[in-house]
């Protein structure tokens, strides 16, 4: 670890995360299952599930586009992310689009909403190379039976939230601009050194999709203080607070009062995922596509769904 990590008291790392086994969700998304065992704990909240689907080639389909077909959501929100191909959406609140590379769904299930997710028509057509992830981001108790809402946040909006890298310093008071070629950091969703970010969330988050074109040099990443925060490696490989995370791999800082997570890349054009927010410190009950704060809860969701009170 270099002089200038240890001059400064920067979050601990929890857990280092290698990347886990992959599967199939529907017969179109090939993903990881970021938190593995981890999902749905209170070291993550306000996550709950990280699916990330690798760069896969699709060949062409004539046929039916590949994906899933409805299925319900209860008391928590999804949030898919398009790096390559297209991903379309359906909802039984009368929503849909198309989600092309570089834009974002963010989606309040809420009380309740049954939708649908496949490759688009036109990708499903001419085929191609499909990246994607999806997050589960939980709602409080108070927003689990509010309406459901649905933001479509385009590549043109999150285009406008983009800021430098800063390299990190030795000294406490002041770090270094670098210039947008050292890489650069999307915000979609909090602030990250005064940029703010396209989405609209229901506490504080921050979601920051960054690429560090440069290696060997130390960037410095600002957190809130109390936040879960998670760094993962999309493409490429880094050293974390000076511990090396590969691809796929995921660490998770201790929530502690220090806010500083400085991050090395060590192949040149690594793309990494910072996941941080205020922990809701709510009891978390999850089965299957329904997450509320009690089994009662989690019952009369599956009521709901399936006397077709549900996602109307």
């Amino acid at each position: 670890m270099s002089s200038a990590l240890k001059a400064t008291a920067l979050k601990s790392i929890s857990k280092i995360l290698p990347s886990p086994r992959s599967h199939w969700v529907g017969n179109g998304f090939h993903v990881y299952p970021v938190f593995a065992d981890m999902a749905f704990t209170e070291e993550l909240s306000p996550f709950l599930m990280f699916d990330y689907a690798a760069p896969k080639e699709f060949p062409p389909n004539a046929g039916k586009p590949k994906g899933v077909g409805q299925h319900p959501h209860r008391g928590f929100e999804t949030v898919t992310l398009a790096f390559q191909g297209e991903v379309e959406h359906k909802d039984s609140t009368g929503n849909e689009g198309v989600i092309g590379p570089g834009d974002v769904q963010w989606m309040t299930a809420a009380r309740g909403i049954i939708h649908q997710e496949f490759h688009s028509k036109e990708f499903s057509k001419r085929g191609g190379t499909f990246e994607m992830c999806q997050l589960w981001v939980n709602l409080p108790k108070k927003d689990k039976m509010i309406p459901p809402a649905y933001q479509p946040v385009l590549k043109t909006d999150i285009d406008k939230c983009v800021s430098p890298l800063y390299e990190h310093s030795s000294n406490e008071t002041a770090c270094e601009a670098s210039p947008l070629e050292a890489g650069n950091v999307r915000v979609i969703a909090g602030n990250f050194n005064g940029v703010k970010g396209a989405a609209t969330t229901h506490t504080q988050v921050d979601m920051w999709d960054i690429t560090i074109a440069t290696t060997d040099k130390e960037f410095e990443f600002e957190t809130v203080k109390g936040n879960n925060v998670i760094v993962f490696v999309r493409r490429g490989a880094i050293e974390v607070q000076g511990k090396p995370v590969g691809p796929q791999g995921v660490a998770i800082m201790k929530r502690d009062d220090n806010t500083k997570v400085v991050i090395t890349a060590k192949e040149e054009k690594s793309q990494i995922l910072i996941l941080a927010g205020e922990p809701l410190d709510e009891p978390i009950a999850a089965h299957g596509p329904f997450v509320m704060n009690t089994y009662d809860e989690i019952r009369k969701a599956n009521i709901d769904f399936h006397s077709g009170d549900f996602g109307t």
